[in-house]
């Protein structure tokens, strides 16, 4: 059955009145990292986002932003070289808007702690996309689970809240599946993931492991990819999320490739389809109305090649700027019903600029009154 029509109601709210700015001032955690560094280069020149302020850990805090980060791609955006870094402390942040690209060693404790401060906290981290009361948000397809953030807010008496985007491989393989779920009912799905060592972050994997090798195991990989991909394509239930039914079982491999990330389906619906059909659904699917005008919001977030051996991450991997999906070698699959192979950027969409995206839908634009998503009054 298709998805309602969203209605979410108003985040916007939470981030305080009374102040004047043309963009949202927003602080991001972890900030020297891989996924800090796609954040800062991202949010750069971000049309509703400036970011004023860079934490991370208490031996890069008080130093220079330059001095204590050792750039991986691109440029660092000199806006940013001489900032001071802080350490990552709601107490030290002013933001109400927090990027979080914090390992999960770290992201357990320091989150909560600013979600409990007032921050609204857009996580790449694992320890809450699981939570019942958290959304776990791929905005095309899923962006009126941040209803619950209102319940969340209520049960652990946080003036703030957080919400986290998917693991990468996830983001990638959610973004196909979505459309074929809501017009066949999926039942059945087996996934092989191919990922980046950019999603390893850096120093990542050594260069000896992962050179001309495949290494066929991501710690914790496999769980994520067969849960999360329930709890994203399920619904809003009362004050939760209720997951949807179908199975899936994954194999994760971390293979020689700087990034993108492609995973090898074979799926099984409750009616099966014609490749055809398959392909008209993925070709016609926008997503939903909620990423509409959204600065980070790619036209099509599903990019269907017919070449026979595409997708691949050298030549797709920047489709939409980095924000879609590329799907391709669609046909009948002799276990199952269809098979499709689809690839996207592990860091851009499957990271920082997925998590973007949720803040963008969750607030809209700053010279709104309320957003997209916003819950009580801070009063409230």
């Amino acid at each position: 059955m298709p998805r309602p029509t969203p209605h979410v109601p108003p985040l916007a709210s939470l981030v305080p009145t009374g102040e004047s700015f043309s963009r949202w001032p927003v602080a991001i955690l972890g900030a020297t990292g891989a996924v800090g560094q796609t954040f800062a280069r991202l949010l750069a020149d971000h049309p509703w986002f400036e970011v004023v302020e860079l934490a991370a850990s208490e031996r890069s805090a008080g130093k220079r932003y330059a001095e204590v980060t050792r750039w991986i791609e691109g440029v660092m955006p000199d806006a940013l070289r001489d900032r001071e870094v802080l350490p990552c402390d709601p107490s030290a942040v002013r933001s109400t808007i927090v990027f979080s690209a914090l390992d999960s060693s770290a992201a357990g404790t320091i989150e909560p702690a600013f979600a409990a401060a007032g921050k609204l906290v857009f996580s790449n981290a694992k320890n809450f996309r699981m939570a019942p009361d958290v959304p776990l948000v791929v905005p095309e397809i899923n962006g009126d689970h941040l209803a619950i953030v209102e319940a969340q807010r209520r049960a652990r008496g946080w003036d703030g809240a957080i919400v986290t985007n998917a693991n990468c491989s996830v983001t990638v393989a959610s973004l196909p599946l979505a459309p074929l779920h809501e017009a066949f009912g999926l039942s059945k799905a087996f996934l092989a993931t191919m990922q980046a060592v950019s999603g390893a972050g850096y120093p990542g994997v050594p260069s000896l492991d992962i050179l001309g090798n495949v290494i066929p195991y991501i710690a914790d990989e496999e769980p994520k990819v067969e849960t999360e991909l329930q709890k994203i394509l399920g619904r809003v239930d009362g004050e939760r999320i209720a997951h949807a039914p179908f199975v899936v079982t994954a194999h994760t491999n971390r293979v020689p490739v700087e990034h993108g990330h492609t995973v090898c389906m074979s799926l099984g619906f409750e009616r099966r389809p014609s490749v055809d059909e398959v392909l008209e659904v993925l070709r016609e699917w926008r997503g939903s109305e909620l990423t509409r005008d959204m600065p980070s919001a790619p036209e099509r977030p599903i990019v269907v090649s017919d070449a026979p051996d595409r997708p691949q991450p050298r030549r797709d991997v920047m489709a939409g700027d980095g924000m879609s999906v590329t799907v391709g070698r669609v046909r009948a699959d002799h276990l199952l019903d269809i098979r499709l192979v689809a690839s996207g950027h592990n860091t851009i969409r499957g990271a920082a600029g997925g998590s973007i995206l949720n803040a963008e839908i969750a607030l809209g634009a700053p010279s709104r009154a309320h957003g997209a998503v916003a819950a009580a009054a801070l009063a409230g």
